[in-house]
């Protein structure tokens, strides 16, 4: 007996940034290493981002990236998940936007899923 089965179809968004890999020494976006920290959205890396230990990031440092209207921003902290001082937080949570922290393999792939799927998403990847 055959079931049909309902599947869903997503089309790949032309132009969109893939993140390839990442390891202690670079990450790979679309074929092009970086090897600092960077900040990205699907449409551009930018790769001036200054780093700076993330317990002493404030909202002021993500200006550029609050600018472009993200509706979450991602923040991969290196090889471990290192939570961001507790004043960045309630600064998102005040302007509506959220703040996701994890390590940066997995701001890597929940970046390229949330990307594939045309939302407005920001990251900044720590090596």
């Amino acid at each position: 007996m055959v079931r049909d089965a309902p599947l869903k179809f997503t089309r790949e968004l032309a132009g969109t940034l893939t993140i390839q890999s990442v390891s202690t020494s670079a990450i790979i976006v679309d074929g092009k290493p970086y090897s600092q920290t960077i900040a990205l959205t699907p449409e551009e890396v930018l790769d001036d981002w200054q780093a700076k230990p993330v317990a002493d990031l404030t909202d002021g440092d993500f200006e550029t990236l609050l600018g472009l209207s993200p509706e979450i921003v991602l923040l991969g902290t290196g090889d471990h998940n290192v939570f961001p001082p507790r004043d960045l937080m309630f600064a998102f949570a005040r302007r509506g936007i959220g703040l996701e922290c994890m390590d940066t393999a997995a701001a890597a792939r929940t970046f390229n899923v949330l990307a594939s799927e045309g939302r407005q998403i920001a990251a900044v990847l720590y090596l």
